[in-house]
């Protein structure tokens, strides 16, 4: 049975304004003052960093090891998100790790559409390694559209010749843009957080014209041999439950090492709130145990 506080969290998401009614920078506003209500754990230092030219911010909890690194990509559709929307998520990994965090803030669409996120990402785990950081303790993480971008990301290193990091982690990562799966239309109306009509919106977005099926955008498309481990965790309330599970299927028969999770009646990124619910804070832990082990 799911805890009481996630039926009050459901009960509170599904009292917000209808965001189709809403203008993309309501929406970015709506996004940061419920980031509000989280609190960043309180051992846990901030600072914000120029990382190449894409801002950035280091997240570190106290007695972290500074010489292994989570690299985390915020969620949001490519459209909506920052790193004070994501630093109480990313933070409380980073701490259940005993790591610290480099939280990237790439840019948006629709100002800045595909592959502008793509190239923020790589630029910032270049700069990371430039830095002197050895790949192998470096862990790429992200949730929602940022657990899509993880796979891009991976992707685009590994065809540019790069060294890739120990491990990737994917959070109710969205990697089909056409929004094709099963569960977008079996869990309508289930998952408070996100809905296909929202989705397809901000996919026009961020592919400004280009194939939704352009791999690197849409990573369920890409081929996916030689990356690294991955965890993926989904809720089996989301519709992006089936974006979770073909993702895993496609990763699998490229012959990746890939631990799917999918927890019970958890919405969509139910990690968010982990300030609040148990079974954030749970899956977090989760987190921190597998990046431990593919950090040695």
């Amino acid at each position: 049975m799911p805890s009481h506080q996630l039926e009050a969290i459901v009960q509170m998401l599904r009292s917000r304004p209808d965001p189709g009614s809403l203008t993309v920078q309501e929406r970015r506003a709506g996004f940061e003052t419920l980031a509000q209500l989280l609190p960043v754990p309180p051992d846990v230092r901030c600072e914000e960093v120029d990382a190449a030219g894409v801002r950035a911010e280091w997240l570190t909890p106290t007695d972290a090891a500074t010489d292994r690194v989570l690299l985390h990509l915020h969620g949001g559709g490519y459209v909506v998100g920052s790193l004070g929307t994501v630093r109480q998520l990313a933070a409380r990994i980073a701490q259940a790790a005993g790591i610290r965090c480099l939280s990237v803030d790439y840019r948006l669409a629709p100002e800045h559409p595909f592959p502008a996120a793509v190239e923020d990402a790589t630029a910032a785990y270049r700069w990371l390694v430039g830095t002197g950081v050895d790949p192998s303790n470096v862990v790429l993480s992200g949730d929602s559209a940022g657990g899509g971008l993880v796979i891009a990301t991976l992707v685009s290193l590994r065809d540019a010749g790069d060294p890739l990091p120990a491990a990737g982690v994917c959070l109710s990562p969205w990697v089909d843009l056409e929004a094709t799966g099963q569960t977008m239309t079996t869990k309508s109306g289930v998952d408070p957080m996100v809905e296909r009509k929202g989705l397809l919106e901000f996919a026009d977005y961020y592919l400004g014209g280009a194939d939704p099926r352009t791999p690197l955008a849409s990573p369920i498309y890409a081929d996916l041999h030689g990356l690294p481990p991955i965890l993926i965790q989904v809720g089996t309330a989301e519709v992006l439950l089936d974006d979770a599970n073909r993702l895993a299927t496609r990763a699998r028969d490229a012959g990746v090492d890939v631990t799917l999770e999918p927890w019970e009646e958890m919405i969509h990124v139910w990690h968010f709130f982990a300030a609040l619910l148990p079974e954030g804070q749970q899956a977090v832990n989760r987190i921190g145990e597998f990046i431990q082990k593919h950090l040695g």
